[in-house]
């Protein structure tokens, strides 16, 4: 596992967090160099390697699915959080938490019963996370919000890398942020998609502190000072 959550701010405002958390979406890789492109973040600095899963179904890409999260485990030590946009995610549960993932994010539009959801997820032994579409109103998220330790805004349509950051997004990310607070919670909040320097410090602002990065990072000349840049953007701001 990780470790343990940081602390939050006091009900009511949003402080700056006490500690950032950057995770670059393995997505963008080059997948002939896995492994030295993994290691390479992983000395830059990364919190978690970011994995998405896509299945054709609930959003138009294939990506991969356990076998490769199992290479993954063995090729770093960074958090594997697994972020699962299938449809019917309950079926694969069992299959990511024995490939080693970490964290296992599953979203509500994919759920019956969200509560229910990320109690399975805790009971195979990894944090629960959710995702919300941008279409999807942030309240869909609030009933399930408590069993979270992570809620996961995308911030692009979900089923492609290297979209670019949603306008709307700044006031979904506040509208969480203030359900987080006040609940007094211990959940993260991520944003995926169109995250680079220019745009986290505006999700940031608005009450983000985990930033899932995939193009700015992999597909940058040289992912480790794309990685410090990112990071020193969200710390200056």
């Amino acid at each position: 596992m990780s470790g343990p959550l940081p602390e939050r701010g006091a009900v009511g405002g949003w402080a700056k967090p006490p500690r950032i958390r950057i995770c670059p979406s393995v997505l963008s890789a080059d997948f002939a160099r896995l492994g030295e492109q993994i290691s390479l973040i992983e000395r830059a600095g990364a919190d978690f390697l970011h994995v998405d899963v896509m299945d054709g179904q609930f959003v138009p890409s294939i990506t991969f699915g356990p076998i490769l999260v199992e290479a993954m485990r063995r090729l770093t030590s960074l958090p594997l959080d697994v972020h699962l946009m299938v449809a019917d995610p309950l079926r694969f549960v069992e299959a990511f938490a024995r490939a080693g993932s970490d964290h296992l994010t599953v979203h509500v539009e994919a759920v019956t019963d969200a509560l229910a959801a990320v109690r399975a997820i805790r009971a195979n032994g990894m944090r629960a996370g959710l995702s919300v579409k941008p279409r999807t109103p942030v309240e869909r998220l609030l009933p399930a919000l408590s069993g979270c330790d992570l809620a996961l805004l995308m911030t692009v349509e979900p089923g492609a890398g290297g979209q670019p950051f949603l306008d709307v997004s700044a006031d979904r990310i506040a509208a969480l942020r203030a359900a987080i607070e006040a609940q007094g919670l211990d959940c993260l909040l991520g944003v995926d998609g169109g995250i680079g320097p220019a745009t986290g410090p505006l999700a940031l602002k608005a009450g983000a502190d985990m930033f899932v990065a995939g193009h700015s990072v992999f597909r940058a000349p040289d992912p480790s000072a794309a990685l410090a840049a990112l990071r020193r953007s969200l710390e200056e701001a």
